[in-house]
């Protein structure tokens, strides 16, 4: 097969939908779509619409498909879902890449959807140009992908990488994960909404990142403490991860980093101040830049980089 002329199919899953894309090996998306899930309530009927996105996918272009990668939520362990897709029914020890393999003839590399977005960053996006990367997004959870010596870490069977989870209040606030004082408990934007309806005497009842960044910029008072104490627990996750992993970039992903420069500028000021000097560098952190599209094309990504169209992210 000549991998220069060969296309990959790109799944991203979510909980309510499934982007499917194809893209050449330069990371231009051409062709996409999104598939609802709503009315598909088991296990089998999302396989088969997996199924089906696959196949029509690949009968648009004439061009060899080298592979398709898939993103899944939870723990993914060589191609097979081992747990943590709360949000779909089933997937519990399942060999889902086997299965699509044998259906479809495809090759087929399954990953982490976070880790997935990661690697877009790195491959396509903010990142392109780095070997060692720390990603973060940042949204109702934390998640997050390390790429260290321009592979992805996920620690031992793929466990590790919970960038949200590592403790950063000694015995606090309750996770959903089942520990205490997690960075998402404190960090994510779900507990910038939480901390501002706490502190604001009439907070109205809907609330989102948007929201929250407009009353900031204003400068409303209980939207700047809330938001002051957002940029100080983030800081100090990734004053963190930059002391352990050294990374030549930091990309913080997800709705509210879109917000303006100020975000990356009000981590950044910081970090400077706090993290190891040897381990910080300037413009070390960067907002991600593909959007919604991080996904697809971090499951590209993988399918080029395991197939070897390419053995590093692109330059």
């Amino acid at each position: 097969m000549n991998t220069e002329e060969s296309y990959a199919i790109g799944i991203d899953v979510g909980g309510s939908s499934l982007k499917c894309g194809v893209v050449n090996r330069d990371g231009e998306i051409l062709y996409s779509t999104i598939i609802s899930l709503k009315n598909a309530k088991t296990q089998g009927a999302i396989i088969a619409l997996i199924v089906e996105a696959i196949q029509s996918s690949a009968k648009k272009f004439k061009n060899p498909i080298l592979g398709v990668g898939i993103g899944f939520p939870g723990i993914i362990y060589n191609n097979k879902i081992i747990a943590g897709a709360d949000n779909l029914p089933g997937f519990k020890q399942l060999a889902l890449g086997e299965i699509l393999q044998e259906v479809t003839r495809h090759n087929i590399v399954m990953d982490n959807d976070a880790n997935l977005m990661g690697l877009g960053e790195m491959t396509y996006g903010a990142a392109k140009d780095c070997s060692d990367v720390v990603f973060l997004t940042v949204g109702t959870g934390i998640g997050g992908a390390v790429m260290i010596d321009n592979k992805l870490y996920g620690g031992f069977r793929n466990r590790g990488a919970e960038l949200g989870h590592i403790i950063v209040q000694h015995n606090g606030a309750a996770c959903a994960c089942g520990g205490k004082g997690c960075l998402e408990t404190y960090a994510s934007v779900t507990a910038l909404i939480n901390h501002y309806k706490t502190i604001h005497p009439n907070p109205p009842e809907e609330i989102d990142g948007k929201y929250m960044v407009e009353r900031y910029l204003a400068r409303e008072d209980y939207a700047v403490e809330a938001m002051e104490q957002h940029f100080d627990y983030l800081a100090a996750g990734i004053i963190s991860f930059i002391n352990v992993f050294s990374p030549q970039k930091v990309v913080i992903g997800g709705g509210i980093s879109e917000s303006g420069a100020f975000y990356v500028r009000e981590i950044e000021r910081r970090i400077k101040t706090l993290a190891v000097p040897i381990a910080s560098t300037t413009q070390l952190i960067a907002a991600a830049k593909l959007g919604n599209k991080a996904g697809l094309l971090g499951c590209a990504a993988n399918v080029f980089q395991k197939f070897k169209a390419f053995d590093y992210a692109v330059k």
